[in-house]
């Protein structure tokens, strides 16, 4: 069974592999920082860029870097 995801369209690598860190929802990415994702295998700049972008339409940020 596939699990609904509302992430936007990076490219195949960073979905799959934000997939298999348990990332389906955008509201899930207010709770990581920026660098926290960019450790993940296929995730760089680009995704983060669409991601903050998708966020940011829906009112939401990345958590602070602490």
């Amino acid at each position: 069974m596939e699990i609904e995801s509302d992430l936007p369209k990076i490219s195949k690598p960073a979905n799959r592999e934000l997939h298999n860190a348990g990332f389906y929802r955008l509201e899930q990415f207010t709770k990581v920082t920026e660098s926290d994702l960019l450790k993940i295998h296929g995730v760089g700049p680009k995704a983060i860029r669409i991601l903050k972008d998708a966020l940011k339409e829906k009112g939401l940020t990345f958590a602070e870097q602490s």
